[in-house]
């Protein structure tokens, strides 16, 4: 049996499908690691408005395991607020060194407080104190506003720990649909999709058409 150049196991039929998607993830995001420049961990994440408006945005990927794909942010943003009215999203990843990406989707939960303690912890003080200071995607006046207001928390946690504000956490993206795609000649790509009907249930796969 050879390999293909996306890492997959070849057969008569093509690439073989693993039964586990997140044993594949990991296994592209780690040479992801090896060959991007810049954030292999960046990915888009897509939710929509209470008017069904799609909205987009990159974050970083902090967290992921069989439960699913996690990041952090301000649960009063837009994002955090799209999540509480609708309560499902979905994200991908492009590895453009790797001619490869990773989508997904289905329904969103808050990680633990432990979790969100955690992360928070092991970011940058002045990243903290940014959390503090920021009212993230409010309207600004100007950029002197947000300025003075980390000088402002900055004075306040001087000489003590900063601590995670409760309008921030972790979210976690509980897939029920993950695909596999890989670039290849004549845009005759390869796309392999793993699907369940609930985050608990048992995958199943196949491909898709290019």
């Amino acid at each position: 049996m050879t390999s293909s150049h996306d890492g997959l196991p070849e057969t008569a039929q093509g690439p073989a499908a693993e039964s586990e998607p997140f044993d594949l993830f990991e296994r592209w995001y780690g040479e992801a690691e090896s060959s991007e420049l810049n954030d292999p961990n960046a990915m888009a994440i897509a939710t929509t408005d209470a008017n069904g408006l799609p909205d987009v945005r990159m974050v970083l990927l902090k967290h992921r395991d069989t439960r699913g794909f996690v990041f952090f942010t301000n649960t009063e943003s837009a994002k955090g607020r799209e999540i509480a009215e609708n309560g499902q999203a979905s994200g991908v990843l492009h590895w453009k060194s790797l001619r490869r990406q990773v989508r997904f989707r289905g329904p969103v939960e808050q990680v633990t407080p432990e979790e969100s303690d955690a992360y928070f912890t092991s970011r940058a003080r002045d990243s903290r104190i940014g959390a503090w200071a920021s009212r993230q995607s409010s309207a600004l006046p100007a950029r002197k506003v947000l300025e003075d207001a980390v000088q402002a928390e900055t004075a306040r946690f001087e000489g003590r720990d900063v601590p995670r504000p409760a309008h921030w956490a972790g979210y976690r993206i509980r897939p029920i649909y993950l695909e596999f795609w890989s670039d290849r000649p004549f845009r005759l790509h390869d796309r392999l999709v793993f699907t369940r009907m609930t985050p608990r249930g048992a995958w199943e796969h196949g491909r898709l058409y290019p």
